[in-house]
């Protein structure tokens, strides 16, 4: 079974930046892609981005591109999620999540960690 924990959320103002953390442990070997999507107060979970481990193959949602870069250290066994330009309506809870090769959902997901933009 794999595990995830995220971190590095928190409060910024509009405009600024944070950088949010995936680590992920135990059958590491499993995982294939790793996603982040986020939830924000009475909406539906959203993907945002997702990164492949192996060929690092990257996939945006429109809304962020431009302003999020998602990369992964291989060596760490850790993801990255780099978010600039940073808008009130990024404002969410913010989970990683792994996908297994040859499944097409992500099955395994953090607990996430909360970031709130200020106007």
């Amino acid at each position: 079974q794999v595990q995830l924990v995220e971190s590095g959320g928190g409060l910024v103002q509009a405009g600024g930046s944070l950088r949010l953390s995936c680590a992920v442990s135990g059958r590491t070997f499993g995982s294939y892609a790793i996603g982040w999507f986020r939830q924000a107060p009475g909406k539906e979970r959203e993907f945002v981005v997702s990164i492949t481990w192996s060929a690092g193959t990257t996939n945006y949602a429109e809304s962020v591109k431009g302003r999020f870069t998602i990369s992964r250290d291989n060596a760490k066994n850790t993801v990255y999620l780099q978010m600039t330009s940073l808008k009130p309506e990024d404002t969410a809870v913010y989970y990683c999540a792994s996908r297994a090769r040859g499944v097409s959902n992500f099955t395994t997901w953090g607990r996430g960690t909360q970031v709130t933009i200020s106007s």
